[in-house]
C-alpha cells in the first residue's frame, strides 16, 4: 500500500501568502475610500467658496465697495484722471469681467475716476463741507508727484480750525474760500473756508413723545432732528414699560434747535435672560454743526437693524435698548464707523 505525503509546509506557505494579500487588499481598499471621501469633501468646499463677479462698472465706489463685500470679494483700487470731473468717484473698469466665477476671498482691480486734472482751486462756496472733505481724503484732487521715494500727496489740504459764522445757509455749507476760485495751482495748497452754523435762533417744534415706544420715540428725533438725552427709571404703577414716562421740555411746544430735550423711559421690572434692556452712551465730540450719525444693532444672526439716525452736534449721546445678548451696536458718523460695543449682561 503506497503512503500519502500530506505537506504541511506548503500548506502553511500558501495560507500566509493568501493573508498577505488580503491584508494588501484591504488596506488599499481603506486608501481608496480615504482618497475618495477627501475629493468629495474639497470638491464640495472648492464650490461652496465660488462666487460670480458682480458688474461695477459706472457705480459710484461706495456702492461698488458695498455689493463686492456681500459677495466677499475684495478691491485692489487704482485712481486715474479722466477728461470730465463728471464722473468722479465712478468705476472705470474691473478685472476680472462681470460674471467671472471666483473663489471668495479673491481681490479684483477697481480702476476709480479722479476726475479731470486740475490747475487751479475749484469754487468749493455752496458745497458742504464733509462733501469737500471726502473728496480731498479719497484723493480726487491733483496729486503732487515727490521725488524720490516719498508718497504722493494731496495738492489740496483744509486748514484748521475752521472759521464758522451764523446765516441762512444750511449748516455746513462753505460760504467763503480763499485762494479765490480760479487760483493757479503750482505746489501744494492750504485752503481758508468759513462755513455756515446754520441760523442762529432756530425755533423747532418739539414733538409729544409721551407714552411713545422706545422705537417710535427714536423715529420722532430722526424726523425732527431734536437735540436730546435719554434716562431710565423703574416702571411705576399705570405706567408701560419700555415707553417715554417723562419729558422736558413739553412736547408741543416751540423751542430753540440747540435745546437739549430730557426723555425718561421706564424699565422693565424683569428681562428675559437671552435679552438686555440697557441704555447706550457714547460721548461724541462737539461739532459746530450738526453732523449725520447712525446707530445700528447687528444680531447674534448677523441681521443688522438700525435703531436711530440723526443729525447730531455731538456731546453725550444716549440711546436706549432691548436687544438679545450678544448684539452688537454699531455707531456711525458721515458713513464711518467711529465705535463698536457688544451687548452683555
Amino acid at each position: 500500500m503506497g503512503l500519502f505525503n500530506f505537506d504541511t509546509g506548503a500548506i502553511e506557505e500558501r495560507v500566509s501568502s493568501n493573508m498577505k494579500i488580503f491584508l494588501f487588499m484591504a488596506m488599499g481598499l481603506v486608501v481608496f475610500v480615504a482618497l475618495v471621501a477627501a475629493a468629495v469633501f474639497f470638491i464640495n468646499v472648492r464650490g461652496a467658496e465660488q462666487t460670480m463677479v458682480p458688474n461695477v462698472q459706472g457705480k459710484e465706489l461706495t456702492a461698488a465697495l458695498l455689493e463686492l463685500q456681500v459677495k466677499e470679494i475684495y478691491p485692489r483700487i487704482q485712481l486715474r484722471h479722466t477728461q470730465t470731473s463728471a464722473d468722479r468717484g465712478l468705476i472705470l473698469e474691473q478685472s476680472p469681467p462681470p460674471g467671472t466665477i471666483v473663489r471668495a476671498g479673491r481681490r479684483i482691480q477697481l480702476v476709480v475716476s479722479q476726475g479731470a486734472m486740475l490747475n487751479t482751486v475749484e469754487n468749493f462756496v455752496g458745497r458742504h463741507l464733509e462733501d469737500v472733505r471726502m473728496d480731498i481724503q479719497m484723493g480726487f484732487f491733483i496729486q503732487y508727484a515727490a521725488f524720490g521715494d516719498a508718497p504722493a500727496q494731496s495738492l489740496l489740504s483744509i486748514r484748521e480750525p475752521l472759521l464758522h459764522e451764523f446765516s441762512s445757509e444750511p449748516a455746513g455749507t462753505i460760504l467763503q474760500q480763499r485762494p479765490e476760485p480760479g487760483t493757479p495751482i503750482t505746489g501744494p495748497t492750504t485752503l481758508d473756508l468759513v462755513v455756515s452754523r446754520g441760523l442762529e435762533h432756530t425755533m423747532v417744534h418739539l414733538p409729544n413723545l409721551m407714552g411713545l415706544s422706545i422705537a417710535d420715540t427714536l423715529e420722532q428725533i430722526g424726523r425732527t432732528g431734536i437735540d436730546f438725552e435719554f434716562s431710565l427709571r423703574p416702571v411705576q404703577d399705570g405706567e408701560t414699560a419700555g415707553t417715554v414716562v417723562a419729558q422736558s421740555p413739553a412736547g408741543d411746544t416751540f423751542s430753540d434747535l440747540n435745546t437739549r430735550v430730557a426723555i425718561t423711559v421706564a424699565s422693565p421690572a424683569t428681562v428675559p435672560d437671552n435679552e438686555v434692556f440697557g441704555l447706550f452712551r457714547f460721548n461724541m465730540a462737539r461739532n459746530p454743526y450738526p453732523l449725520l450719525i447712525r446707530l445700528e444693532a447687528i444680531s447674534p444672526g448677523s441681521e443688522r437693524q438700525r435703531l436711530l439716525t440723526v443729525q447730531y452736534a455731538g456731546g453725550p449721546l444716549t440711546v436706549p435698548f432691548r436687544l438679545p445678548v450678544g448684539t452688537e451696536l454699531v455707531l456711525s458718523m458721515l458713513n464711518r464707523e467711529i465705535h463698536r460695543e457688544l451687548v452683555g449682561r
